[in-house]
């Protein structure tokens, strides 16, 4: 018997047993599709944040007064890094030291790397609603006060209007830019029709000079929910905040040299001797997004856990359904040996329909996760997602399921005596 022939009787023998053949397949579909379903949509979110958190740029960096720090699970009682806590409380109230309208002014002046453009920014809170005539937006919207190189070095555009301009920034007249989903709420279906508008913001009249284009926003980050006016006018709705600083260069390759720059003017500003560690932080725009890309690969080996132990409950089952096989067919085998087949003749027969089986499984467990992944890239807004790295890997597992499950039994059954098969009822 050859080989080709052992792979056609084990094809007929799996179509032939549609309702087994079914059940067990649907066991191990299901255990693909959680591990390929959880990695497709991690990547989804790997790829939304890669493209939400780099809206500066790779070729820009942001200077604040201390870390923005993102905590998962419960609180860490360890040493972080091998530092003390008491060397930890120290390093938090040296970083406690707002940066002041004065230092950030002095560094904008000073910062002297070239083909470089910095920025002075505050935030306020971002739970503002905006009024226009009978219309309002969510309360939702981020108030920013900039100067006129935000827009730039934080990678907008505009679409229709202006920037800030020289006499916005040093009056701090009530003007602003607001955010694509802004317009599109307070003037839905000509967002353009915003410009020249006046909207109401705390209570305060502004007049529109500009509109943004849109970045995309997702649940993580909500770009377009913006409205930017002049750093004097946003101080009004501050108490003492910390202003931050950006600065953005004109090459990916000059980003260090510009930080070490940024970081000795900033020392300056700071007015820090020799002996003092740094009261500030620098954080390039992709820092977050790797944060939370390393959190997201926990969960991914948690879902490679998950489909695994599946996985081997699919072997059990497929072992189990394998070895009734090998007792309904047991004169089958007899038959085979009378007739001149030889025990690896059998034994291939019965691998090739485990593994048949198991293959059947990762082909629909594969679609369905898939497409049950990327139900994220919709909620996301990110393109279409197919982790194949993922798909090739459970292939593989699975091939691999159904040869170990289909291993005893197969020796069981080339075993078998023929005379007693032909015998067996």
């Amino acid at each position: 018997m050859t080989i080709q022939d052992s792979f056609v009787l084990a094809w007929r023998t799996v179509k032939g047993n549609k309702l087994r053949t079914g059940i067990t397949v649907a066991i191990i579909a299901f255990g693909i599709m959680a591990l390929i379903g959880i990695i497709t949509a991690i990547s989804a979110m790997n790829q939304s944040l890669k493209e939400n958190f780099s809206f500066m740029g790779a070729n820009a960096f942001v200077i604040r007064y201390k870390e923005m720090n993102a905590r998962f699970g419960g609180p860490n009682n360890g040493d972080e890094f091998g530092k003390s806590k008491k060397g930890q409380r120290e390093k938090k109230s040296n970083l406690d030291k707002i940066i002041k309208i004065e230092e950030a002014d002095y560094f904008k002046e000073h910062f002297g790397f070239s083909r470089s453009a910095a920025s002075i920014s505050i935030r306020k809170n971002g739970n503002n609603e905006l009024h226009y005539k009978n219309r309002k937006t969510n309360p939702q919207i981020s108030l920013m006060g900039g100067d006129e190189n935000y827009l730039a070095v934080n990678g907008y555009s505009l679409t229709h209007g202006r920037n800030l301009n020289n006499v916005d920034i040093n009056s701090g007249r009530n003007v602003c830019v607001i955010g694509s989903n802004v317009a599109a709420k307070l003037f839905p279906g000509k967002p353009e029709k915003c410009l020249d508008k006046v909207i109401l913001l705390q209570g305060k009249p502004y007049r529109v000079i500009g509109l943004l284009k849109s970045k995309g926003s997702s649940a993580m980050l909500r770009q377009d929910d913006v409205v930017i006016s002049s750093l004097k006018n946003v101080r009004q709705y501050q108490g003492s905040s910390s202003y931050s600083i950006g600065v953005m260069v004109n090459n990916v390759t000059e980003l260090e040299p510009a930080i070490d720059e940024a970081t000795e003017q900033m020392r300056k500003a700071r007015r820090l001797i020799p002996s003092e560690t740094d009261n500030f932080v620098i954080d390039k725009s992709d820092k977050f997004a790797d944060m939370f890309i390393g959190f997201l690969a926990g969960i991914s080996g948690a879902a490679g856990a998950i489909g695994m132990i599946t996985l081997i409950g699919a072997a059990i089952g497929l072992m189990n359904i394998m070895l009734v096989a090998v007792s309904e067919r047991t004169r089958e085998v007899g038959l085979i040996k009378a007739i001149g087949g030889k025990k690896k003749d059998v034994r291939r027969q019965f691998l090739f329909e485990s593994i048949l089986i198991s293959i059947l499984g990762a082909v629909f467990g594969i679609i369905l996760g898939v497409l049950v992944g990327n139900i994220f890239s919709l909620v996301l807004h990110t393109g279409f997602v197919v982790p194949w790295m993922w798909v090739v890997i459970g292939i593989v597992i699975c091939s691999v399921v159904g040869l170990a499950a289909g291993i005893y039994p197969a020796m069981k059954a080339s075993a078998l005596n023929p005379i007693d098969a032909l015998r067996y009822e």
